[in-house]
């Protein structure tokens, strides 16, 4: 699917007008109205479609130049690598891929402190040899002792990279579990922000896809390679924590980078305009990374990561008036343009206003409620995926969006989603059903292991 909006009536060329048929009556005239189509049928579509075809060769050298252009595109996204040792955790401001597996973990009862260690040590080495594109392990996939299983799972043999990036996250249970228990004697270093998300109004959270103590983000380019990533890093585990709940997700709802379009969530929509994007160095400094002095030493480059499962009631969307579609959203379908006018990218004009001096963007519209000058100034980085899951018991959909964001403090996202969940026309379709928090710690310095700092 692309951003390229369909033709709108006015710029088809009209087909030139039949010969009128002989009339006989005036009540032949009226029958013959009565009866004509409003639109051509598919046989008609398709006869157009056939009388086209001698034209067809005039269009084969662009087709051509557009087929090699996406395949250097795909090609380029397959071949990527982000190195998994540097400053900042990959997978944050890295250009967001097209698939992702997110898995949530719980330590197994009796881990001791040095076992968790030994356990994110583990999934440090075998996270940086698979986002360099290379098996786990001493003999990988198909070699070592022939009595014993394969050190890596092998699905991903003879994959490219596809733009892998593995992000690790701390959850708040981590350091204290409910009950009060400091299991791994890591209470004291708990930064205060790192507490669990308040409910929001409108919250329908199911425990089974909410929480953890620790979480994965596997982000790539093809879903085989992220999925290999969670399975060989589950196996890992094993013994020491097992998978809380997981999410599979597909075709970003956000970019992270100027270089990429802005892609489109279910409900049609671009999605993520505004987003902060990684050449933003100031905003990334401001709104993004934890500062020196903003908590624990340990979190100094980090970051907060919010998961949040949503479900989309996606067939009462598809009966909703286009008309209503973009007064909930507050922009037009096709570009993705504000309704106060402009381009995709035209900053929203909340003063605008139209017909009965009503804003052009209403007051309840997703577009102003999320918008920094309705949130005191907040940013925050999405990274969201899609998702169907199947469906339920009544045959909808369980499909929506999982929504991911990255921020420097939990307020700031709370602060956003307090003003989305009490106003936002958009809440009618949409269903909360998971919800997490992450502290994700900086990048991992060759010969150490994510989290160290956690741990000295």
């Amino acid at each position: 699917m692309t951003d390229t909006p369909p033709p709108s009536p006015d710029s088809v060329p009209a087909p030139a007008p039949a010969p009128a048929p002989a009339q006989n009556s005036a009540a032949g005239d009226g029958a013959a109205a009565a009866t004509a189509p409003r639109g051509l049928s598919r046989r008609g579509l398709l006869g157009l479609a056939g009388a086209g075809v001698a034209g067809i060769g005039l269009g084969v050298a662009g087709d051509r130049v557009a087929a090699a252009a996406a395949a250097t595109a795909a090609a380029t996204e397959a071949n990527a690598v982000y190195p998994f040792y540097a400053t900042h955790q990959a997978g944050i401001v890295t250009p967001a891929q097209d698939r992702l597996h997110f898995a949530a973990f719980d330590v197994s009862a009796g881990t001791t402190r040095a076992e968790l260690i030994e356990l994110l040590q583990d999934w440090t080495l075998a996270a940086a040899a698979m986002t360099a594109g290379q098996d786990i392990g001493d003999f990988g996939a198909d070699s070592g002792p022939y009595d014993a299983p394969p050190e890596d799972t092998g699905e991903a043999v003879g994959l490219p990279a596809s733009g892998l990036t593995i992000t690790f996250g701390f959850g708040p249970s981590l350091f204290q579990t409910e009950a009060g228990e400091d299991r791994f004697g890591l209470a004291g270093s708990r930064p205060a922000e790192l507490v669990e998300l308040p409910h929001f109004p409108g919250d329908m959270l199911d425990a089974a896809k909410s929480g953890g103590d620790l979480c994965i983000q596997a982000c790539a380019n093809d879903p085989q390679v992220a999925v290999h990533a969670i399975r060989n890093l589950s196996r890992i585990a094993f013994g020491r924590a097992a998978i809380r709940w997981s999410q599979l997700g597909f075709g970003r709802t956000s970019s992270t980078s100027t270089s990429q379009a802005t892609p489109r969530n279910l409900f049609g929509f671009k999605d993520g305009t505004a987003n902060i994007k990684a050449e933003e160095s100031a905003a990334v400094t401001e709104h993004l990374w934890v500062g020196g002095n903003d908590g624990p030493a340990w979190m100094t480059g980090g970051s907060y990561l919010v998961a949040r499962r949503i479900r989309m009631t996606i067939e009462t969307w598809d009966r909703t008036s286009l008309r209503e579609q973009e007064t909930v959203i507050g922009r037009n379908k096709g570009e993705g343009a504000p309704l106060s006018g402009g381009t995709e990218f035209t900053e929203p004009d909340f003063t605008v206003v139209g017909r009965g001096d009503a804003p052009l963007i209403d007051t309840a519209s997703h577009v102003r409620l999320a918008h920094p000058t309705q949130n005191d100034g907040i940013r925050i980085l999405r990274r969201g995926y899609n998702f169907v899951d199947g469906n339920d018991a009544l045959g909808r959909l369980d499909a929506g969006l999982f929504f991911i964001s990255f921020q420097r403090t939990p307020e700031s996202f709370t602060t956003v989603q307090l003003n989305l969940a009490r106003n936002d026309a958009m809440n009618e379709y949409l269903k909360h059903v998971g919800s997490a928090l992450f502290a994700v710690p900086p990048g991992a310095a060759k010969g150490s292991f994510v989290g160290a700092g956690l741990f000295a």
